[in-house]
């Protein structure tokens, strides 16, 4: 993923060069490229050829880059770090953090139209995938769910009201990364229902797990301050349920997700353990 990203990501010499090179810096400053891999995974698990879908899941890393730009900007959660490095917008300033975001999102469907993709893909399976990306991406996926955690901050929510929040500003775009791994994998049916299950228990998991991290995790593991969520007051499981309530929803959804995988056989490997990380992540 290093070495592709590092491959695609565009570098230019005009005027303009500030916007891709705070691009390159945001996305090129680690973190755990977990949407990416969960492509490759899903697509493994169906039989695919792995291999020839690298540019979709980088696709996904520049849309979830994207969003970690605008997420940090002061009109959000103003965070100053970021996987341990200052946040965007406080090296280049907010303009530039907002275009370069912009122009990770475009570049996503750029990378996914590619000609790399069209040769490596049947258009129609390709389609579609652009389609479901599309989609986790936008009003009915991350945006939405970005959206109603903004219009609750500091407000009463109810439990479906926080599942709509996770399910859609993080578990969509991971829900989906596993599914266009099985659409361009060519999964059966069968299989797409199945992995589609994984993903979503999976991407809210994920979501829980962050909100646990935020209250007793390490910072200089996180890469940045912990507490932002309480400080924000931010909707998450923990201030809703408590801590032991949110670790137990967690492991329940873990083990949703594995069952999601039980008529799969080796080649899901990888995604059982993908699952299991997320939940005993540290960071």
């Amino acid at each position: 993923m290093e070495s592709t990203l590092d491959r695609l990501l565009p570098t230019i010499s005009a005027p303009s060069a500030p916007v891709t090179e705070a691009m390159r810096y945001s996305i090129m400053a680690g973190g755990k490229r977990v949407r990416p891999i969960l492509l490759m995974a899903g697509s493994d698990a169906v039989g695919g050829n792995t291999e020839k879908l690298l540019p979709a899941a980088c696709a996904l890393e520049c849309l979830h880059t994207y969003s970690l730009i605008h997420d940090d900007l002061p009109a959000m959660d103003n965070d100053d770090l970021r996987r341990g490095i200052p946040t965007c917008h406080k090296v280049y300033g907010e303009a530039i953090a907002i275009l370069a975001g912009d122009g990770l999102l475009n570049y996503a469907f750029e990378l996914l139209s590619s000609r790399e993709m069209r040769e490596a893909v049947d258009p129609a399976l390709l389609n579609e995938t652009i389609s479901i990306f599309g989609r986790a991406a936008g009003v009915f996926g991350m945006i939405g769910g970005q959206t109603a955690d903004i219009l609750f901050e500091g407000k009463p929510i109810d439990a479906d009201t926080l599942s709509f929040i996770h399910r859609h500003k993080t578990g969509a775009l991971l829900a989906v990364s596993v599914e266009m791994g099985a659409v361009l994998g060519g999964a059966k049916p069968e299989q797409r229902d199945a992995l589609s299950k994984f993903g979503q228990a999976l991407g809210l998991t994920f979501q829980i797990i962050d909100d646990i991290l935020d209250i007793v995790g390490d910072e200089k593991k996180i890469g940045k301050p912990v507490g932002s969520d309480t400080r924000n007051q931010k909707a998450t499981y923990p201030a809703l349920f408590g801590l032991d309530a949110a670790r137990t929803k967690a492991q329940d959804l873990l083990n949703q997700a594995l069952e999601a995988l039980s008529d799969f056989d080796h080649r899901a490997e990888p995604l059982r353990a993908i699952a299991r990380y997320v939940v005993e992540r540290d960071r």
